[in-house]
C-alpha cells in the first residue's frame, strides 16, 4: 500500500474521518507530543479540538499539567472567575501557562462558553509532581472539608504532621533519597489518615453534591497518590527511578478514568505517557541508565479498550535537522500537504524495516518504528520551528 492512499491533511475535517475510522467512537482521544512546546503542534491541537466540539460533540480537554492547579483554569473557564492572566499563571505546572497555544485555548473555552449552555470543562491529568512532588496539604485539607463528622483525625492534627511546605517540596529529594521525608513517621502516619478519609469518602458519597462528589474523589486519590510518590522518592534501590515513573502514570491515569466520566475528549500530553505500550526514556547523567514503566495511556487502554484512542505526534524537519529518507519521519515528509495524518495500522506495511530516527533535539522522542503497531494514528508536522 501506498503511503499517501492511508494519510489525510492533518486538520479536523482529517481528524473527524479518522474517527469515522476506528472501531469505536473513543471517550478519550490522545493526542500525543514528541516534543513539548512545539507552538505548531499546539496551534493545529487548538483547531482539531474547536472542529471536536463544533463536529463531534466534544466537551472537555485534558493536558499534561498539574490537576489541583487545572481546577483554577476550568473555573475561568466555566464561570468567568479570575482573570486570563491570573489563570495562566497559577493554572498550569511545568510552564506550560506560558505557551501562546494554551493561552489562546483558554481564551476560546472562556469565549464559547459565554455563548452556550453546556459548558466545556478543562482538565490537568498529572498530579502536582514532575521529578519531585508537592506536599499533600491542599489535597488533604480540602478533602477533610468536604467530609461530614465524625472524622479520623482534626485539621489541627493533619496543619501537625503535614509541617512546613518546603519540607514536602524539597527539590534536592529527587537526586537524594536521605533528604524525602516520605519514610517518616508523620508520612507514615498521613498514610493511615488518608486511607481513612478516603473509605470515609467512600461511606459518604450519597451525601455529597455531583460537583463535591467528583472534586472529593480527585482529592483523595491526590493525596493518597502524593504520598505513594513521597514515599518512592525515599527509597534508595537501584529500581528507584523506574518506579517514581510508574506512580506518577498511575496518577495519570486515574485522572483520565475519572475525565472519561464526562463524555469525549481530546487529552493532550507526551507521546511517553499517552502510548499504549512500555514507555522507555534514557535516564541518568550520561543518559547510561535505562528506564522502563507502563504508560498512563497503556493503564487507560487496558480499562477503556476500544474507547481510547492514541495519535501520537511525530515531526520532520525539526531546526536544522532532516529526518534520513529511511526512517518513518523521513517517508512521512515525502507527504503532499504540510501536516499529515496517517493511518498507523498499517503504516508499517507501507515503510518496511525502516531505520530508527536519532535527532539532535534530546528533547525530541522520534517514532519508534517497532511499536507502530499499537499507534491509531500519527500526526505529522512536516516541520517545526516554533521550539519554546
Amino acid at each position: 500500500m501506498n503511503i499517501k492512499d492511508m494519510a489525510r491533511p492533518l486538520d479536523g475535517v482529517g481528524v473527524s474521518a479518522f474517527l469515522g475510522s476506528l472501531p469505536a467512537r473513543p471517550l478519550l482521544l490522545a493526542l500525543g507530543e514528541a516534543r513539548h512546546f512545539v507552538g505548531e503542534l499546539g496551534e493545529l491541537r487548538n483547531e482539531i479540538f474547536r472542529h471536536l466540539v463544533e463536529h463531534e460533540g466534544y466537551r472537555s480537554f485534558a493536558i499534561e499539567s498539574d490537576c489541583l492547579m487545572g481546577l483554577v483554569v476550568d473555573e475561568y473557564v466555566t464561570t468567568g472567575a479570575g482573570t486570563l492572566d491570573d489563570v495562566m499563571e497559577r493554572g498550569f505546572s511545568h510552564n506550560f501557562g506560558a505557551s501562546p497555544a494554551n493561552r489562546e485555548l483558554v481564551r476560546w473555552m472562556r469565549a464559547h462558553n459565554e455563548k452556550h449552555e453546556d459548558k466545556l470543562r478543562f482538565f490537568g491529568f498529572d498530579g502536582p509532581l514532575e521529578y519531585w512532588a508537592a506536599s499533600p496539604r491542599q489535597a488533604l485539607t480540602a478533602l477533610h472539608a468536604l467530609l461530614d463528622g465524625p472524622l479520623p483525625c482534626t485539621l489541627e492534627t493533619l496543619d501537625a504532621l503535614l509541617g512546613l511546605d518546603e519540607r514536602w517540596s524539597n527539590e534536592a529529594a529527587a537526586m537524594d533519597p536521605s533528604r524525602s521525608i516520605g519514610r517518616s513517621e508523620e508520612a507514615r502516619r498521613l498514610r493511615l489518615l488518608t486511607d481513612d478519609l478516603v473509605t470515609l469518602l467512600d461511606t459518604q458519597l450519597p451525601g455529597l453534591g455531583a460537583e463535591d462528589r467528583t472534586r472529593a474523589a480527585l482529592y483523595g486519590r491526590t493525596a493518597v497518590g502524593l504520598l505513594r510518590y513521597h514515599h518512592g522518592m525515599a527509597d534508595t534501590s537501584p529500581d528507584r527511578w523506574a518506579r517514581l515513573s510508574a506512580l506518577r502514570d498511575a496518577m495519570m491515569a486515574a485522572n483520565l478514568r475519572a475525565i472519561a466520566e464526562y463524555g469525549p475528549a481530546l487529552v493532550f500530553g507526551h507521546n511517553l505517557h499517552l502510548q499504549r505500550n512500555r514507555s522507555l526514556m534514557a535516564f541518568g547523567p550520561d543518559g547510561d541508565q535505562t528506564l522502563e514503566w507502563w504508560s498512563a495511556g497503556a493503564l487507560v487502554a487496558t480499562r477503556l479498550g476500544d474507547r481510547y484512542a492514541f495519535l501520537a505526534s511525530a515531526l520532520g524537519t525539526v531546526g536544522d535537522d532532516v529526518p534520513p529518507p529511511d526512517t518513518v519521519e523521513g517517508a512521512l515528509s515525502t507527504l503532499p500537504w504540510k501536516n499529515s495524518l496517517i493511518d498507523a495500522r498499517h503504516l508499517a506495511e507501507a515503510v518496511p524495516a525502516p531505520t530508527p530516527r536519532v535527532s539532535g533535539d534530546f528533547r525530541y522522542f522520534p517514532l519508534d518504528p517497532a511499536r507502530l503497531t499499537t499507534i491509531d494514528g500519527v500526526a505529522f508536522l512536516g516541520e517545526a520551528t516554533d521550539l519554546g
